[in-house]
This record gives C-alpha cells, structure tokens and sequence, in this order.
C-alpha cells in the first residue's frame, strides 16, 4: 500500500516556541528498520534540531522507535543523528542564515511524499519571548471571540 502524501509526525511544540521564517523540504538517510518504524508512525520531533557541520546537515534527537518485528541484531540506535539530504546551494544559504543570532533549524513535520520517500520539513526559526507568545495567545483568543460573534449574529 502506498503511503504517499501521509503525514508521519508534528512538531506542533516548535510552532508554539518560535517564529518560523522560512520553511524547507530536506530527504533524510535512513536504515531500514528506521523507515519501516516511520512507516507505522513511530517518530517524535519534539526535541529535535538540525545542526550545519561542515558540508553536510545532521538531524539531532529526533527519536525513531526501535521496530516492533526486527530481531535486535538489525535494531538501530534510536536517538542517533540522521543525515539530511539538501543540495550544497541550500546548505550555503541556510549556514548564512543560522550565523545570524537567534537563529536554527528545527524539524516541523514528516511525511511521505509522491515518490513515497520519506521528507522532513525543516523550518528556519528564530526563539519567541515569553511576552511575543503571550501577545499570539492573545490574538487568537481575540480572532476566535469575533469569528464566534459574527456566526451568533449571521444565525440570527
């Protein structure tokens, strides 16, 4: 069965702690006992970071669970780092960007694209302050009362 287009996993924390200013799409290098736990929807990126090392961009603590059917010899290390998979253009660009103070890359959300292979959306944020969060609650509330009002006062 294809799972094309499926999402896997949702760092909802990440919208909530940070500013996302831009978003992209990166493979990620995996073992095979690795996709087979991504398939069954077996990933947390609550904690996870990508960190820019040289050429190549690490995924970090991002925990993939062990699979349920494999025997412990093919088992992989479940919190190791991941390689993502960006041209050397788009590594270029992001270093630049994450040299800035305040700023790093934090994985959104997983999901198996078209081609059935499995994408990371990583998402280039800078930290919110607590009076910046406090200010979005607010909104929202305010957003969500007035949507409220103008269904009350359509219905009528």
């Amino acid at each position: 069965t294809s799972q094309a287009g499926k999402q896997v996993a949702d760092n909802r924390i990440a919208r909530s702690r940070y500013e996302i200013v831009e978003r992209i799409e990166a493979g990620i290098s995996l073992l095979g006992t690795e996709i087979k736990s991504c398939r069954a929807g077996n990933i947390n990126l609550r904690d996870g970071f990508a960190r820019i090392a040289g050429t190549d961009v690490w995924l970090e603590n991002v925990h993939i669970s062990k699979h349920a059917t494999s025997g412990s010899y093919f088992q992989h290390e479940e919190k190791r780092p991941r390689r993502l998979l960006l041209r050397r253009r788009e590594i270029s660009k992001l270093r630049q960007a994450c040299d800035q103070k305040g700023f790093t890359l934090v994985p959104l959300r997983c999901y198996f694209n078209s081609g059935n292979l499995l994408k990371v959306e990583l998402g280039l944020a800078r930290g919110l302050k607590n009076y910046d969060k406090r200010a979005l609650i607010k909104d929202r509330v305010m957003k969500r009362e007035v949507a409220r009002e103008l269904k009350n006062f359509v219905s009528r």
